[in-house]
């Protein structure tokens, strides 16, 4: 009797890991880059101002990095994601391309299709295309 509780319940916890998949609630921009590329050019900038000079220079070089990159119409995807423990979270995605509604796995700091593990990789399309 003790081996089949066991095995019921482990049977339990891996099927209810599989049936709570994290689901794509909405496309975003990403700026995240524009934002790295100003900042570090507005702490160049900034630098003949001195120490000082170079974290202002950042700050607002950052700001305006990130609005010329979404103004340029440049930004990378990013998807908000309702997780398995029903947060809302935003992952950026270079690789995958996700519909509204998509079942996705959280492997890292990215959103994969459902069922992707690193041996099974080569067989999902990246960035929509196969």
């Amino acid at each position: 009797m003790k081996k089949f509780g066991i095995l019921a319940l482990t049977i339990g916890m891996l099927a209810a890991g599989s049936i709570y998949a994290a689901e794509i609630v909405s496309e975003v921009g990403d700026e995240t880059s524009g934002q790295a590329t100003g900042g570090m050019t507005g702490m160049m900038m900034g630098s003949v101002g001195g120490p000082i000079g170079a974290v202002l220079g950042a700050g607002v070089g950052a700001l305006f990095g990130g609005s010329g990159q979404k103004v340029a119409g440049t930004s990378d995807r990013a998807y908000v994601v309702r997780t398995d423990s029903g947060e809302l979270k935003t992952y950026r995605s270079p690789n995958y391309v996700f519909a509204v509604g998509d079942k996705v796995v959280i492997y890292g700091n990215r959103p994969r299709p459902l069922g992707w593990t690193p041996e099974t990789a080569e067989s999902f399309a990246y960035n929509g295309v196969n």
